[in-house]
């Protein structure tokens, strides 16, 4: 459908919490469809509502290659204590990326594109990038993730790239 503007960090959007999806209709499944063709145009493996400023819980990931995921209200039920460092980055800070620690499985609960739940157990990268656009959804900004000597750095880093 559309090519969407992605709100770049620190835009104020990027820190609000996105509200459950309560109608799933024809708008929905455009939003899905603009939110692949906006992941893909970035490029990235993911990408919420919450990036191109619709505040929903919706995200879309790509892990392989012509299979696009579609989660909608999702919610992580429970994780694992035995953790994983991944590279994160974010759509709205291309080119930016530190190591995240996060729990290495996952399971949980989000519905799909026509409204059917679904239960799910995810682990290693795929559970890092769910567990990545469900803070993203929450206003949670990758970056909280990181030490304040580190997010300090790399906002500092983004800050002058973004000088004319």
């Amino acid at each position: 459908m559309a090519i969407r503007p992605i709100l770049p960090y620190p835009h104020s959007g990027l820190s609000e919490t996105c509200g459950p999806v309560t109608v799933f209709d024809d708008h929905l499944q455009d939003l899905v469809t603009d939110l692949t063709d906006t992941m893909r145009a970035a490029p990235g493996v993911g990408i919420t509502a919450a990036h191109i400023g619709v505040r929903q819980r919706v995200f879309v990931l790509e892990l392989t290659p012509g299979t696009v995921l579609t989660y909608i209200n999702p919610e992580i039920l429970s994780q694992s204590a035995k953790t994983m460092r991944h590279v994160e980055g974010s759509v709205s800070m291309p080119g930016f990326t530190d190591e995240v620690e996060r729990p290495s499985e996952i399971e949980l609960r989000f519905q799909d594109a026509a409204g059917v739940e679904h239960n799910e157990t995810a682990e290693g990268f795929h559970a890092i990038c769910i567990q990545h656009e469900i803070d993203q959804l929450d206003g949670v900004f990758w970056l909280k993730r990181l030490s304040k000597l580190k997010r300090d750095r790399l906002v500092k880093k983004w800050e002058k790239s973004r000088k004319p």
